[in-house]
């Protein structure tokens, strides 16, 4: 049986105050005293928190604030800038992850960006890529790549075009697609960076309701501008400034009730 852990709170050293409650339940990544440098620039500073695990947490901010450099070193993307490094502690299901093999990783933490980036293949081939280099191969290929487009609400409009290349969908389509190409290795944790900021309110409409049934199967952390897709899609949610976790907590109780001044100007548009 599951232990509840208590609710979870921000342990910036920026607060002055604890920050709201977050629901009780589970924790899939705990980070600790993280502080992520490019060159000798801090980019995030000393940020402590719990990521709940079968939830959505939704990451907040003006820009440069370190919320998309924070998403990055959950799965040590940061290594793709040679000037990066990290100090402190990032635990997956209480590993560390800098002793987890980058490959495992990164199929453990799936990544969606905020451009959406299809390989220049066919949209089956798409999906069915990273699936290959498991060893998934014939029917069994066949019925992951559904199972993937399915969850992603795509196979609808793709399973009489799965042959064509995925250059030919839409911009939101894209989107859904790089989103299903990572659901298909079944990743614990789901990490995107923007996914709809240049896509249309419909489109943006079908990636919410995604997040909402797919946070039943994985953890999703999702880095936002947009503050009421923020409200709507996630249950929980951390405000960063100048690289600090300034505030985290249940979505309802920040948006009505923020504990930090900070927080409420940011949300009510005094600045940002």
């Amino acid at each position: 049986m599951k232990t509840e852990l208590p609710p979870l709170q921000s342990k910036s050293p920026g607060a002055s105050r604890d920050s709201s409650p977050v629901i009780s339940r589970q924790t899939k990544v705990e980070v600790k005293d993280l502080t992520c440098y490019y060159g000798s620039t801090p980019a995030v500073k000393r940020v402590s928190l719990s990521i709940p695990e079968h939830a959505v947490t939704a990451l907040i901010g003006p820009s440069g604030c370190g919320k998309s450099t924070f998403l990055r070193t959950m799965n040590r993307m940061y290594h793709l800038v040679r000037s990066a490094r990290i100090e402190g502690s990032i635990k997956l299901g209480g590993m560390d992850i800098q002793k987890v093999e980058l490959t495992e990783l990164r199929r453990r933490v799936g990544m969606v960006f905020q451009k959406a980036n299809p390989f220049p293949k066919s949209i089956f081939d798409n999906v069915a890529y990273g699936l290959r280099l498991q060893g998934v191969r014939g029917a069994r290929l066949a019925e992951r790549v559904e199972q993937s487009l399915q969850r992603a609400a795509l196979w609808n409009e793709v399973k009489d075009h799965l042959q064509k290349s995925a250059y030919d969908l839409s911009g939101g389509q894209q989107q859904r697609l790089s989103i299903a190409r990572a659901l298909a290795l079944s990743p614990e944790v789901l990490l995107l960076d923007e996914p709809c900021s240049a896509l249309d309110p419909i489109s943006t409409s079908r990636i919410e309701e995604l997040l909402h049934k797919e946070k039943e199967r994985c953890t999703i952390v999702i880095v936002t501008h947009n503050l009421q897709q923020a409200a709507r899609a996630s249950d929980v949610t951390g405000f960063f400034l100048a690289g600090e976790l300034i505030e985290l907590g249940e979505t309802k109780t920040m948006f009505s009730n923020p504990s930090r001044k900070e927080t409420e100007d940011y949300l009510t548009g005094r600045f940002g």
